[in-house]
C-alpha cells in the first residue's frame, strides 16, 4: 500500500508542476527546474528576477551576479508535499565568486529533487526483487560581468539528468533515465538615473529591471524518441524597487511576470507532440486573443523590509503574492518570511499557504523552505541595497 502511496505521489508532483505550476496543456520533463529554489523570494510570493543580489540569482536572473562582489555560498532544503508524510524532498547549493582578472563572477548552482524509494517487482509477481530511487538532479555553471555601471549580463549551462527508474518494465528497449542540457541568457538594468515624465522624479539607484530566458534545450525523453517531452523554457521578467533605505531601514517591492514557452503542433496524421524550444519562442505566443495570452502569464509580487546597519545584524521580514489565471492552472498563494544576517552568516526561512483562499486547495500548502548563506570578502550590505557597481 505504501508502495502506491509512493507511486501516487510522485504522480501528482510531475502532474501539479506539469499542469498548475507551468498552467500549460503541454507536458514538460524535469518540472522542478522551475521550483523556486531559495527562501528569500519564496517568502516574495516567488518574485527575484528584478532582485538578484545574492547567489540565489543563479536561478533568478544570473545578470543580477555582475554587480555582486566577494564569494557566497548558500544551501535550501525543504520537504516537499509534507502533509503526506513521505520522504520527498528538494535541494538546492550554489557557489559564486568574484575574479577582478575577467571582470566578472563565475558560479554554479546543484539542484536535486528527491521522489524517494520504490520497490522493484516481476511483471508477474508481486514480490520484491529489488530497490531503486527516483530523483531528478542539474548541475549549473556560469558567468556574469557588467557591460557598462548601468548594464549587467549572465549566462547559464545546465547538465540535466532525470532518473525515474535505473531500468525499463517489461519488453520496453529504454530504461527510466533521461540525460540533457540548458543554458540561459540574462540581462538585469540598474540606472543610475530614471527621471520620470511630467514628475521630475529620479528613480535611479533605487530601482532595477530583470529578463531571463532559461531552460533552453532540446527535449528530454525515457523510452524513445518518439515520446520525448520538452524541458521547461521559460521567460520572466521584472522589477525591483526600493521604496526607501536609510541608515537602519530599507523597504523592496519586487514584481514578476512569468511565462513558459512551450507549445504543442498537430501533424499530418493528427497526432500531437510538442515543439522544438527555437520554435515555441514564436509559437507560445499564439493565443486566440490579447486576453488568452495574458491570462497565460504568471504573476507574483513581493516586498520586503530589513532593519539593521550593514556590516552588522540585520533582521529582514518578508510576504508576497502569486496569482495564475483559472483558466491556465488557477494556482494562487500567500507567502511569508524572515531572515537574519550577523557577519559572514545568514539565515532565511520562508512558508507558503494557500488556506486563507475560501474553496482553494493545494497539494503544496505548508510548503516550508530554509536557507543557510555563508558570504565573505564582499559588501555585507548587498541584499539590503540594490548594488550597482562593484
Amino acid at each position: 500500500m505504501k508502495l502506491f502511496i509512493r507511486l501516487l505521489m510522485v504522480g501528482m508532483v510531475l502532474t501539479v508542476f506539469q499542469k498548475i505550476t507551468y498552467a500549460q496543456p503541454v507536458s514538460t520533463a524535469v518540472p522542478d527546474l522551475m521550483i523556486a529554489p531559495d527562501s528569500r523570494a519564496g517568502s516574495m510570493g516567488e518574485s527575484g528576477v528584478g532582485l538578484a543580489t545574492n547567489s540565489a540569482a543563479i536561478f533568478w536572473n544570473p545578470a543580477g551576479i555582475a554587480f555582486l562582489d566577494g564569494q557566497e555560498v548558500s544551501i535550501t532544503h525543504s520537504n516537499w508535499l509534507p502533509q503526506f508524510n513521505l520522504d520527498l524532498f528538494y535541494d538546492y547549493f550554489t557557489y559564486r565568486l568574484y575574479i577582478p582578472e575577467i571582470s566578472g563572477s563565475v558560479f554554479s548552482s546543484i539542484t536535486y529533487m528527491n521522489y524517494g524509494q520504490f520497490v522493484r517487482t516481476n511483471a508477474d509477481s508481486p514480490n520484491p526483487i529489488g530497490t531503486f530511487t527516483s530523483y531528478d538532479a542539474a548541475i549549473t555553471f556560469g558567468y556574469a560581468t557588467q557591460l557598462s555601471s548601468d548594464w549587467g549580463v549572465g549566462f547559464n549551462f545546465r547538465f540535466i539528468r532525470s532518473v525515474l527508474s535505473d531500468q525499463g518494465a517489461g519488453e520496453e528497449q529504454g530504461s527510466g533515465i533521461s540525460n540533457s542540457i540548458s543554458f540561459d541568457v540574462a540581462a538585469m538594468w540598474r540606472p543610475a538615473k530614471l527621471v520620470l515624465p511630467f514628475v521630475d522624479y529620479d528613480l535611479g539607484k533605487s530601482i532595477s529591471f530583470g529578463l531571463n530566458l532559461s531552460n533552453l534545450g532540446p527535449k528530454m525523453y525515457y523510452i524513445d524518441q518518439a515520446q520525448a517531452d520538452p524541458i521547461p523554457t521559460n521567460l520572466r521578467l521584472g522589477f525591483a524597487y526600493q521604496i526607501f533605505n536609510d541608515e537602519y531601514n530599507s523597504f523592496i517591492f519586487t514584481c514578476d511576470f512569468n511565462k513558459l514557452m512551450v507549445s504543442d503542433k498537430v501533424n499530418a496524421d493528427s497526432s500531437v507532440t510538442s515543439r522544438e524550444f527555437y520554435q515555441s519562442l514564436f509559437t507560445s505566443w499564439s493565443a486566440s486573443s490579447l486576453n488568452a495570452e495574458l491570462q497565460s502569464i504568471q504573476t507574483s509580487m513581493g516586498i520586503e523590509y530589513w532593519y539593521g546597519k550593514p556590516g552588522d545584524f540585520l533582521f529582514a521580514l518578508r510576504a508576497g503574492y502569486f496569482y495564475e489565471d483559472p483558466s491556465y492552472g488557477d494556482r494562487k498563494f500567500l507567502s511569508f518570511g524572515a531572515g537574519i544576517r550577523y557577519d559572514i552568516f545568514g539565515f532565511d526561512f520562508s512558508y507558503l499557504t494557500t488556506s486563507l483562499f475560501p474553496g482553494y486547495d493545494s497539494p503544496l500548502d505548508n510548503t516550508l523552505r530554509f536557507t543557510l548563506n555563508i558570504g565573505w570578502g564582499g559588501n555585507p550590505g548587498n541584499e539590503r541595497n540594490l548594488p550597482r557597481g562593484i
